[in-house]
């Protein structure tokens, strides 16, 4: 008599990063010869343009592949991130499983590394036997440590300094992800420059939305990560969309443009919200900063300096 088959059920949870379907425009125009071209960049031509709004299913961060045969799998993790990711892998629902190692776990990939963290068995093979797998993931590594010392290049080249959220700031800057974290108001479009040298971690430039529902919009803006030397990660936010001059894996320098503020996601006006994060424990935390302003001078981000003007007003 044939054993009964190992029952499989997933349940994946990525976190903040699992990768929604996003927006992203289509461009139409026939050039002067009438060949007719599309682009996702929006062309420099004289030529009437049209605009069409397309979804697009952008690939997870993490991922978690089950392979094997009937009684026995194995739990392989992809690390899709350009920098190191924190994995936590735990079952649910075990009946008849033994795994190895035991579950829960937690794992460091490195960037783009991929690699089986487990087995699942069935114990008793005459036995039906089925599992649940749940998968939360966090950028970074989580021994990171930043640099204090280090000085952080004013991300808006020229633009005035006007800083109307600082560390702690009342309106969003109370959870640890954002808690050291400043919003600079920015016209729509004005270029955003790297202010540390590192890589290009992850890249999302193709949300056109924005508005003050923070379930709806919390989440969601364009953004660029970079990862620092000291494994600390800028957050370069609210980027108008498919303004990213920058690809995952590149290294950047300070002052080279990664791409253009914008109002997208939970956001009342144009602005960048900077911070920078360390990965602690399956959570993000912001840390405070030192960053000089347009005019060299340093900036005051605490709660009191929430509303300087500097450099031009």
């Amino acid at each position: 008599m044939p054993s009964p088959t190992l029952r499989l059920s997933l349940v994946l949870l990525l976190a903040a990063f699992a990768a929604a379907p996003q927006a992203k425009k289509i461009y139409k125009f026939t050039d002067a010869n009438g060949v007719t071209h599309f682009t996702d960049r929006k062309p420099d031509t004289d030529q009437p343009v049209e605009e069409t709004i397309v979804k697009v299913e952008q690939s997870r961060m993490v991922e978690l592949r089950v392979e094997g045969h009937a009684t026995e799998r194995r739990a392989r993790l992809f690390n899709n991130f350009a920098g190191p990711a924190q994995i936590e892998l735990s079952a649910g629902a075990v009946r008849n499983i033994a795994t190895e190692p035991a579950l829960p776990l937690q794992v460091t990939l490195q960037a783009k590394e991929e690699k089986v963290v487990a087995s699942l068995r069935q114990a008793d093979p005459s036995q039906p036997a089925g599992f649940e797998l749940a998968m939360r993931a966090i950028p970074g590594s989580p021994t990171a440590q930043h640099d204090d010392g280090a000085e952080y290049h004013w991300p808006l080249g020229g633009f005035p300094a006007r800083i109307h959220q600082g560390f702690n700031g009342s309106f969003s800057h109370t959870g640890e992800e954002s808690r050291y974290a400043m919003d600079a108001a920015a016209d729509e479009g004005t270029p955003v420059l790297a202010a540390r040298d590192g890589v290009v971690m992850e890249v999302q430039d193709d949300y056109y939305g924005a508005g003050l529902d923070k379930e709806k919009f919390a989440s969601r803006a364009n953004v660029v990560r970079i990862l620092h030397k000291d494994g600390s990660m800028a957050v370069y936010a609210h980027l108008a969309p498919e303004s990213v001059a920058v690809r995952a894996g590149q290294h950047v320098y300070v002052g080279q443009q990664v791409g253009a503020s914008g109002n997208t996601g939970y956001s009342t006006g144009p602005h960048l919200h900077f911070c920078v994060q360390l990965n602690r424990g399956m959570k993000l935390v912001s840390v405070p900063f030192r960053m000089r302003g347009p005019d060299d001078a340093l900036l005051q981000l605490d709660g009191a300096g929430a509303n300087r003007t500097a450099a031009g007003e």
